[in-house]
């Protein structure tokens, strides 16, 4: 049986030795986060912090650092579901009530179980732990995590939103999207900032509820049973309640009375969406670099509810990785079997972690179009590519590298050093990239702001199939015309400028032909001294359709191509977001926060 609240969590964590508790002082300015960031990379146990500047909650910290932590969490929840995909079943049917009687028979007791689970439960709001009494914005832990931070914020917030034209537990949305409680503009204790994404379930809510010349209702959620937060970050798709999977996973239906309150969350708070917007961030995010600030509607702030025994749960985004990378990774667990069953033709496919999860995926699928013919080249796996850029949040991808996976029965999308070593031996720069301009990008992404427009920007797909047409170097020997170039693997240079780039005269028999991909860079031994940093340098700061140059290059047919290699400006750009930087003073603090807490 899981955990009602996290309440229940922390003491089963602490009894296994999974969580120590910290007594010493501790400012939820900045200090807080820079501890957290050291405790994961530490692979250390939870931490729930007593002693807080100006604050009487206790925080949690960490709770999802390690992947052993994760599987001890929800130890009665997982293999449920994995049961459920492994035979077969439509977890989307189970999850929104459609599976008939004779189906779910054919699941086993275990699933019919799952499907109890799956049903919220109501309960009076006298028997609502959450209500037992108010307090104000100002009164939870304020933590700003960067110092270029516009104010406080929740980092964990679940966000619960109903469909004004279908109101009910249904069709609800429960989403993470990050909420700014000081700072700014926004009036003390009654107004909040809420930054959601245009593809998220609450853009909808707040449409149809301002088409309908109303507010829309905001509970916004902090702490809880953990299968709830994990719940909240489910790409699941639109329709299909976060609330039914919350329940699986936990293994316990999920509580809620009137006015759509979650009882067993930590605290609660009410609100209202309107047409209002007011300024919101900046905020160090996890792309590694600062969103800058935007206007986003405004929450007004009705109450602000907690329990007896509140615990303000916390986490920090930056630079991967960071503890969401674990979010990820659990996820991807759970319903990697999902996404292929979508797109048909579709094997695998990998967000790398490594270079802010979105800007890159690496996938395989199918290719079967033209079985007969002997040069065998990319033409499944361009329906396949566009399919995984409309596909839910597989749409903010700006690169995607696809192969067919009938090449090699050993490709792997997690061995990323294979896998780019496989799609460099084939591709073909004349036919094989394709390139998607002026669309929809991921609202943290500022790569392609150069026209000074949030959510805008490019996307480039690159689709191999075939036997190599090359071999891969490593060798700097001979005159490259390139300024420091370095090797990152076989097949890829970094390098910090060349000479005549975007003129078109550059020509392939200049370059060396084992070299298919090249990287302008500002710093080519920091970007090339491991491949954690090649990747993040490489697809943060680069924009497909304004960044992407080529040996020889040429459009015909409104299709552009190279004949050389390949050519990436990923250099530092005036209109890119500010990296996250620590100060000096806060290292220090940190560390020696750290030092004590793993003396525990």
């Amino acid at each position: 049986m899981g955990y009602l609240n996290l309440c229940e969590c922390v003491n089963d964590l602490r009894r296994v030795g999974e969580l120590v508790e910290y007594s010493g002082f501790v400012d939820p300015y900045l200090e807080l986060a820079a501890v957290q960031r050291r405790l994961y990379l530490l692979g250390a146990p939870a931490v729930l912090f007593t002693n807080l500047r100006n604050c009487e909650f206790p925080a949690l910290s960490n709770l999802f650092g390690t992947e052993r932590r994760i599987n001890y969490i929800f130890r009665d929840g997982i293999e449920p579901l994995r049961n459920a995909i492994e035979l077969g079943s439509d977890p989307v049917s189970l999850l929104s009530y459609r599976v008939k009687l004779r189906s779910m028979f054919s699941f086993g007791f275990g699933a019919l179980l799952s499907f109890y689970y799956s049903c919220p439960r109501r309960v009076s709001c006298k028997r609502a732990p959450v209500l037992f009494c108010r307090t104000a914005l100002d009164k939870l832990p304020q933590l700003v995590s960067w110092s270029g931070d516009g104010g406080a914020y929740i980092t964990l917030p679940l966000v619960y939103t109903e469909d004004p034209d279908r109101p009910g537990l249904g069709a609800s949305n429960l989403g993470m999207y990050r909420v700014q409680i000081s700072g700014n503009d926004y009036l003390p204790n009654v107004e909040a900032g809420l930054h959601y994404q245009i593809h998220r379930g609450i853009a909808s809510h707040h449409l149809a509820a301002l088409r309908r010349g109303e507010e829309l209702r905001v509970n916004i959620f902090i702490g809880g049973a953990p299968a709830m937060i994990l719940a909240a970050v489910m790409p699941l798709p639109e329709g299909v309640s976060e609330l039914f999977f919350a329940g699986i996973l936990g293994r316990r239906r999920v509580p809620f009375c009137n006015g759509g309150i979650y009882a067993e969350a930590d605290f609660c708070i009410c609100g209202r969406l309107g047409a209002a917007m007011k300024v919101e961030g900046a905020f160090g995010d996890h792309l590694g670099y600062y969103s800058l600030s935007h206007e986003f509607p405004v929450l007004k702030v009705d109450a602000v509810w907690r329990r007896k025994d509140a615990i303000f749960p916390f986490t920090v985004v930056g630079r991967p990785p960071q503890e969401d990378s674990q979010f990820g990774r659990f996820i991807h667990n759970l319903v990697s079997g999902v996404v292929p069953r979508k797109i048909a033709g579709l094997a695998a496919v990998h967000a790398v972690d490594e270079a802010g999860v979105h800007p890159l995926l690496l996938a395989l699928g199918r290719e079967s179009y033209v079985p007969f013919d002997k040069k065998r080249r990319a033409a499944e796996l361009h329906t396949i590519a566009h399919a995984i850029l409309g596909y839910g949040q597989l749409s903010l991808a700006k690169y995607l590298f696809i192969a067919s996976k009938d090449d090699d029965s050993r490709l792997d999308v997690y061995d990323v050093v294979g896998f780019l070593r496989h799609i460099l031996l084939r591709v073909d720069w004349r036919r094989d990239v394709h390139f998607v301009t002026e669309t929809n990008a991921d609202t943290l992404d500022y790569s392609g702001y150069l026209g000074g427009e949030l959510n805008r920007g490019s996307k480039m797909f690159v689709a191999v199939s075939g036997e190599p047409v090359r071999e891969l170097s490593d060798s700097l020997e001979g005159v490259i015309p390139c300024d420091n170039p370095r090797v990152v693997m076989p097949g890829i240079l970094c390098v910090e400028g060349i000479v005549g780039l975007g003129s078109g005269n550059l020509r392939a028999k200049d370059f060396p032909a084992g070299f298919p991909l090249i990287v302008i860079v500002d710093d080519a031994n920091e970007a090339a001294a491991s491949l954690r940093n090649f990747l993040w340098t490489t697809f943060t700061k680069s924009d497909p359709a304004s960044d992407i140059y080529g040996v020889g290059e040429f459009s015909y047919n409104k299709h552009w191509g190279c004949e050389g290699a390949l050519i990436i400006n990923a250099k530092r750009k005036k209109h890119h977001a500010p990296e996250l930087i620590e100060t000096p003073e806060i290292k220090t603090k940190a560390d020696n926060i750290v030092q004590k807490i793993m003396k525990k």
